[in-house]
C-alpha cells in the first residue's frame, strides 16, 4: 500500500523528463530519491535527495530502493552506439528493477517509447495493442523494445511501460525543442507536411508518471481500467493531433529558413490515448501552447 507521503526513486533525475518527474512528484508530496551520475546535478527541490552513482550498480540499486514505494526509470542513451544503448538500458535497467522487487517496491514505472510501434505509411491509428516494429528497425527502437521485454521478465512488480512519442519541452538537452531544431537549421529540414507529428509535452508526461508512481492510478484486473497488479501494462500518452507542417513549419519560421516539403507516402494516423484517459489522465498543454514555447525558445534573445 502506497503511503500518504510515498518514497519514489527516479533514475536520470537530471534529464529533461527526470527533472519534470521530480517536480511533479514533489507537487504530490512525495519524497524523491534522485539518482544521477554527477554530484550536484539533481533538481534542487524540497523533498528531493540526491543519490550519486550508476543505477545499474547492484549495491546502489539495493540502497536506493530500500523502503521505497515506487521506482521511475527514465534513462536511455538515445543517439549512442547500439552497444551502449544495450548495456545501459537492456542490461542496466533490469538491475534496479530486480532490486526494487527484492525490496518490496510496489510499482515500477518505466519510460518506454511509442517508437516501438509500427507507424509506417498505411498503418492507421495505433493503440497499446498495435503491431511492434520488427527486430532490425534501428538501434533505438530495437533496444527500447528489448528493455521492455527484459523488464517483463523480472516479475514480482506492477510494471507500467509509459510510451510517449516526441517529447516537447524547453531545455538544453531537449531533443525536439533544441537538438532537432538545430539540425534543421543546419540543413536537415525535409518532411512530408501531411505526416503525423505525434508528440506530448514533458509536463503532461511527467504528470502521468507521477500519478502512477504515487498510486493515484489504482491497479485493476483490466488494463483499460488501470495497471494490472503484478503484471506489465503499456500505456500510450500523446497530445493534440499534429502534423509535420505544424512542427517543422514552426521551427523553420522561427529560424527564418525554408522547409523542404516532400510527398512520399507517410503515416497519417494517430496515437490513441483512450487507456491513459480512462486512467484519469488528460493533456493540459495544447498544440498551440507547445508550438509557441518552441518558437520562443528559438527566436534570438534581445
Amino acid at each position: 500500500m502506497v503511503t500518504s507521503s510515498p518514497v519514489v526513486v527516479v533514475t536520470g533525475a537530471n534529464g529533461l523528463v527526470g527533472t519534470a518527474v521530480c517536480r511533479a512528484l514533489v507537487e504530490r508530496s512525495a519524497q524523491v530519491r534522485a539518482v544521477v551520475r554527477r554530484a550536484g546535478s539533481a533538481p534542487v527541490l524540497d523533498g528531493v535527495t540526491e543519490s550519486v552513482g550508476d543505477f545499474a550498480d547492484e549495491q546502489l540499486a539495493r540502497e536506493v530502493t530500500q523502503g521505497a514505494d515506487a521506482v521511475v526509470t527514465t534513462v536511455h542513451p538515445m543517439g549512442s552506439s547500439r552497444e551502449v544503448q544495450h548495456r545501459v538500458a537492456v542490461e542496466g535497467t533490469p538491475v534496479i528493477a530486480r532490486a526494487a522487487r527484492d525490496a518490496g517496491v510496489v510499482r515500477l514505472v518505466h519510460m518506454s517509447t511509442a517508437g516501438v510501434y509500427d507507424r509506417s505509411a498505411g498503418v492507421g491509428d495505433v493503440a497499446e495493442d498495435g503491431a511492434l516494429l520488427p527486430e532490425g528497425s534501428g538501434d533505438y527502437p530495437d533496444t527500447k523494445r528489448a528493455t521492455d521485454a527484459a523488464l517483463e521478465q523480472v516479475g514480482g512488480l506492477t510494471t507500467v511501460l509509459v510510451r510517449p512519442p516526441a517529447i516537447m519541452g524547453s531545455g538544453d538537452t531537449s531533443v525536439w525543442n533544441t537538438l532537432r531544431p538545430q539540425a534543421m537549421r543546419d540543413g536537415d529540414r525535409r518532411a512530408n507536411p501531411a505526416k503525423t507529428f505525434a508528440w506530448v509535452h514533458v509536463d503532461d508526461l511527467a504528470a502521468l508518471i507521477a500519478d502512477l508512481a504515487t498510486g493515484a492510478v489504482a491497479t485493476a484486473d483490466d488494463p483499460d481500467r488501470g495497471p494490472v497488479a503484478g503484471g506489465s501494462t503499456p500505456v500510450v500518452v500523446a497530445g493534440d493531433p499534429a502534423t509535420w507542417h505544424d512542427y517543422l513549419g514552426t521551427v523553420t519560421d522561427a529560424w527564418g529558413i525554408t522547409p523542404e516539403w516532400t510527398d512520399e507516402p507517410v503515416w497519417t494516423g494517430q496515437l490513441l490515448t483512450d487507456r491513459a484517459r480512462a486512467w484519469g489522465w488528460a493533456p493540459r498543454v495544447s498544440l498551440e501552447q507547445a508550438m509557441d514555447e518552441l518558437r520562443r525558445g528559438l527566436l534570438p534573445r534581445a
